[in-house]
């Protein structure tokens, strides 16, 4: 099983370069990090996991900057967003920006999106909040007519794009509805994320990774009524913190990626950490 990892990267933690470095000397099979723009003081939106949002979350480094940095360094590396709301880009620009971290990493790029859970955050973006599932939808679309080999225009209901010239292209192929580079959608089990996920993306990041004996074969049924290719099915518990049995567990479902949370920490923490999280990879 690959063992990837995510963490907050901020201007107090370890920096992007000397992660990217020692994760691929160690073996990791790739670096996740997630996206906050910012974090209003006024929020009335409750943090997720319960109790005071953490620290980092208003700390955050720009993910594709971070990655940027982190494909500088690697060859081998894996680099993703874990996640990147799509609401709040501007679709144009984040295809741009997509294509090219993709490009030039050697198609070594994810694209993990999501719809977001903070509310006032994404309304600073000009998002509303009971349309941000239909605007990732048509935000996606649009990259796709960007990325695809020829000129294609989009009219869609929240933005237009003319057919165009737009390299580089991402690596990868189109491989059945998905064009672009390997996509992944994070959220809640349930029909509404499951639709999305079958429509434009290449599979799953369950956060947290539980209940999956539960939601995985509803994933897979919704995968096949939708004319997707069985075998092609991707899931990728994310912000997983494993044990032998969970990685068993994950094996026994199938699964073949697992990414594990890194706490937002400095270099002696994080380099311990991973001396923990090394007995997990293949061939240790």
């Amino acid at each position: 099983m690959r063992i990837a990892v995510t963490i907050f990267l901020t201007d107090e933690t370890i920096t992007p370069t000397r992660l990217a470095r020692e994760l691929e000397d160690r073996g990791f099979a790739g670096l996740y990090l997630p996206e906050h723009t910012h974090i209003p003081v006024e929020r009335t939106t409750p943090y997720p996991a319960g109790g005071e949002l953490p620290r980092e979350y208003g700390r955050t480094l720009d993910p594709f900057v971070a990655l940027g940095q982190a494909a500088a360094v690697t060859e081998r590396l894996g680099l993703g967003t874990g996640i990147t709301l799509v609401a709040q880009h501007d679709p144009i620009a984040l295809a741009k920006q997509v294509a090219t971290l993709d490009h030039l990493s050697g198609g070594r790029f994810t694209l993990g999106l999501g719809f977001g859970w903070n509310v006032e955050e994404a309304a600073d973006h000009g998002v509303r909040w009971g349309a941000r599932r239909e605007l990732v939808r048509d935000r996606m679309a649009l990259m796709r007519a960007l990325w695809s080999e020829e000129p294609v225009a989009y009219e869609g209901e929240f933005g237009s794009v003319r057919a165009s010239h737009a390299h580089p292209k991402p690596v990868q192929k189109p491989r059945g509805p998905v064009v672009g580079p390997r996509t992944l959608i994070g959220g809640a089990a349930g029909p509404k994320l499951f639709s999305h996920i079958c429509e434009y993306a290449d599979g799953w990041l369950p956060i947290g990774g539980r209940g999956l004996s539960e939601s995985l074969p509803l994933l897979r049924t919704a995968w096949a009524e939708a004319g997707r290719d069985p075998q092609a099915l991707q899931v990728v518990p994310y912000a997983v913190h494993p044990t032998p049995g969970k990685l068993a567990h994950y094996a026994d479902l199938g699964i073949e990626e697992v990414v594990a949370q890194l706490p937002p920490a400095g270099e002696a923490e994080i380099l311990k950490a991973l001396d923990g999280l090394t007995g997990y990879l293949p061939g240790t």
